[in-house]
């Protein structure tokens, strides 16, 4: 994470609005507690930074009731705001820590808070999407070595982060696709087939967009951009403005988080160029289904 990241201080102060919620405390309630104002209290929910000791955080958390557990979360999230680096809040998926790269903690705490992902892939499919046999491929061969104990708690990771396109409200799934994607054999014929037969079953859920670029679209803008994430987000409260965009991008070593204003617009002209390029929905539809049968039935 960069010196001057956002992304910490978000997350704290997501945590903190979740540690209030839970407590049924006011903003005006918990400012007095601490001696701040109700406004102050609701820029460290935001994410903006604010003049608060470690004594007032303590004080803070004292009065949410937090346990030692989450104490030690908070003040430890606290300190890498400081430093402007580290890792965002954590939630349920901390349980999965170890066996995932150190950056999905990151991107965990990024896909639970967002009202919108808009992905593009050139090569494999987003997480959210993946079948449990081409999730399971892809875990043994990211390490070879990983026992089967932890391949299967992967496994769990990727079916509880699915809930959110099947139950989540005020959720979206835009996803953009290379044919590419739907033609390479991960994990051969077999896992490619249910695969795609669990993509056109997905690919109708309310919350989900899913379009493809066929080869025959011939040069577009995703060439150049190659794959990425975007997450958009709520405003905090009604009448503000959403909380900022990020973009994740990811390498085979280490991963990349954008913030800037400029590289998030012209991720967005990405977006528009690469979709004049996909097919509709039904048409990718009926595609994913052609290339099943190819597979057999």
């Amino acid at each position: 994470m960069a010196i001057g990241s956002t992304l910490p201080r978000r997350a704290l102060g997501r945590r903190l609005r979740e540690l209030r919620f839970e407590s049924k405390k006011s903003q005006l309630a918990a400012g007095l507690a601490i001696e701040v104002s109700k406004q102050g209290i609701g820029r460290l929910e935001e994410g903006q930074p604010v003049r608060i000791s470690t004594a007032q955080f303590r004080d803070l958390l004292d009065f949410y009731g937090a346990d030692d557990g989450v104490r030690d979360e908070v003040l430890g999230l606290l300190q890498e705001v400081k430093a402007a680096k580290g890792d965002p809040s954590r939630g349920w998926w901390r349980a999965y820590a170890d066996v995932v790269n150190p950056h999905f903690d990151h991107f965990m705490s990024l896909e639970q808070a967002c009202s919108q992902m808009t992905a593009f892939q050139m090569t494999l499919l987003p997480g959210l999407l993946q079948s449990a046999p081409y999730r399971r491929w892809i875990a043994s061969t990211t390490d070879p070595t990983m026992s089967a104990v932890d391949v299967d708690r992967r496994l769990e990771l990727t079916a509880r982060r699915q809930r959110r396109i099947r139950e989540a409200t005020g959720f979206s799934l835009n996803v953009m696709l290379s044919e590419a994607t739907l033609r390479h054999q991960v994990g051969g014929p077999e896992v490619m087939r249910e695969q795609l037969h669990h993509l056109v079953s997905v690919s109708k859920l309310p919350s989900v967009s899913l379009r493809v670029i066929p080869f025959g679209a011939g040069p577009h803008f995703g060439l150049v951009a190659q794959s990425f994430t975007l997450f958009e987000f709520p405003p905090l409260r009604p009448g503000r403005p959403p909380e900022p965009a990020v973009v994740f991008v990811e390498g085979f070593t280490g991963a990349l988080f954008l913030e800037d204003n400029e590289t998030i617009a012209r991720h967005r002209e990405a977006i528009a160029g690469i979709r004049e390029v996909t097919l509709e929905e039904d048409d990718t539809r009926s595609l994913m289904q052609e290339i099943a049968e190819e597979h057999g039935t």
